[in-house]
């Protein structure tokens, strides 16, 4: 992409009113011009793939359906795909690190500031990564001490027993056996130092491991 050529962005959020705000603060930036806004995942995939876009705006939560992390993952596969920037109000890293290894570019929650939008955005069409503050310090922890921090499949099974789900619900659900769930939650107790669910889930949650 030259200095000159305009950068072409998709919007995909299932909310009107985001994504008309995401428009009126992008469309006063010089040399970005938005394409095309997507109300599902499904749509966001489906245009992004018309080989006009150079950064695709993507929210993780569509309501039903497919989530913004799967629809990055399918956008990402493809040849010459354009960058994914995830703009959510989701912080935790139940949220973050399926996105990252989905292969979104960068991470930016919604209460950012608009030259930080607008700036993230110019990075992404560069192939470069922008995280959010709070994501970035909590990825550089997981870096720093491995042994502490939760799996991914960790994460998803406590944010399941978060929702108030049994062991089997939790194995249905993740499509595995019920002793498999019970042995990553032993290791999540070992890792937050506790010794029930209720008081995983609490940690957890203070963390930031998980939804609040």
């Amino acid at each position: 992409m030259t200095d000159d050529t305009p950068i072409r962005l998709l919007l995909a959020d299932d909310h009107p009113v985001v994504r008309a705000g995401l428009r009126a603060v992008l469309e006063t930036e010089p040399g970005v011009v938005v394409m095309a806004e997507a109300a599902t995942a499904e749509d966001a995939v489906t245009r992004a793939a018309e080989g006009d876009i150079d950064v695709v705006l993507m929210d993780l939560q569509f309501g039903r359906g497919m989530g913004g992390a799967e629809a990055t993952a399918r956008i990402t596969a493809r040849p010459g795909a354009p960058r994914v920037l995830i703009v959510t109000t989701y912080d935790s890293d139940a949220d973050t690190l399926p996105a990252i290894e989905a292969g979104a570019t960068g991470y930016l929650l919604k209460d950012a500031p608009p030259e930080d939008l607008a700036a993230a955005v110019r990075t992404a069409a560069a192939g470069r990564t922008t995280l959010a503050p709070t994501v970035a310090h909590r990825l550089m922890n997981r870096l720093r001490a491995p042994g502490t921090t939760l799996t991914r499949r960790e994460t998803e099974v406590l944010a399941l027993v978060a929702e108030g789900l049994s062991n089997q619900a939790v194995a249905a659900r993740l499509h595995l056996t019920e002793g498999t769930v019970k042995s990553h939650l032993a290791r999540v107790y070992a890792k937050l130092d506790v010794d029930s669910r209720t008081a995983a889930v609490a940690t957890a949650t203070g963390l930031g491991l998980i939804r609040r």
